[in-house]
């Protein structure tokens, strides 16, 4: 795909980039979407049945198989180039934050620092009780261990269907999308809000705000150039057409 002579120079220049990631990167991984993942015994359960508070209240035991089935998806799966072209992306920019809807740790694992989780972290733990985290070296397989503090039950440290975004990383995000001038919203469907917000945000605030994704979504037209081909293969090209072939 051409790659517009204006975002490679708004690449090569900027000094403060903000990127929102969502599931389609880590799908270039091999990491299915959160739906993709209702396969074989899992297929007759609905993701809200298994991702809520309401539902680890009435079966902790299936909700915790269903996230150390997901785990062990996201553990067989290693960065792809796209992730690894941001994590370069991050290590030429003054001011660069990664905010990601991914809960699978790929970005770190592909070298990114400055990473916002907005939707938590599947390697994360806390109590479901009074809310404090867990550390877990190794995390059983069929039912999640007592809170070491006051002896609730463990959950995972990721976001559910009827709960808040945590405050600190959404106002960190929030306050990035403000400040930037570029800001790429790479693999995401810009359904799922307030984090199809950011780019909007971003825009209003007057970034020059793009869309990288394998087909138009929510955000198409509303944005300042819409780019439609896999992140692992545009990213790596646009970091050579802005940076030349040698990384970091």
């Amino acid at each position: 795909m051409q790659i517009p002579d204006s975002l490679i120079e708004r690449m090569r220049t900027a000094r403060r980039v903000a990127v929102l990631t969502g599931a389609g990167v880590s799908a270039e991984s091999g990491v299915p979407t959160f739906r993709d993942a209702q396969t074989g015994l899992w297929a007759r359960y609905d993701p809200a049945e298994l991702a809520s508070p309401d539902a680890f209240r009435a079966n902790p035991n299936l909700v915790w198989q269903w996230y150390a089935y997901r785990r062990a998806l996201v553990e067989a799966a290693a960065p792809n180039p796209g992730h690894l072209a941001l994590a370069d992306l991050e290590r030429r920019i003054e001011d660069f934050t990664l905010i990601t809807q991914n809960v699978d740790g790929l970005h770190r694992r592909a070298g990114s620092q400055n990473v916002v989780e907005l939707h938590g972290n599947l390697f994360r733990y806390r109590c479901f009780h009074c809310a404090a985290p867990v550390e877990l070296t190794i995390a059983p397989q069929d039912a999640p261990p007592p809170c070491p503090r006051c002896g609730g039950l463990v959950r995972p440290d990721v976001v559910w269907f009827g709960e808040w975004l945590p405050s600190q990383a959404w106002q960190t995000a929030v306050a990035a999308a403000e400040r930037c001038e570029l800001f790429l919203c790479i693999g995401t469907s810009g359904v799922v809000r307030p984090a199809a917000d950011l780019p909007l945000i971003a825009r209003s605030s007057g970034a020059y705000a793009v869309e990288i994704n394998i087909a138009p979504g929510a955000l198409d037209d509303r944005l300042d150039l819409h780019l439609y081909a896999p992140s692992g293969q545009l990213l790596p090209a646009l970091m050579t057409a802005a940076f030349g072939d040698a990384a970091r």
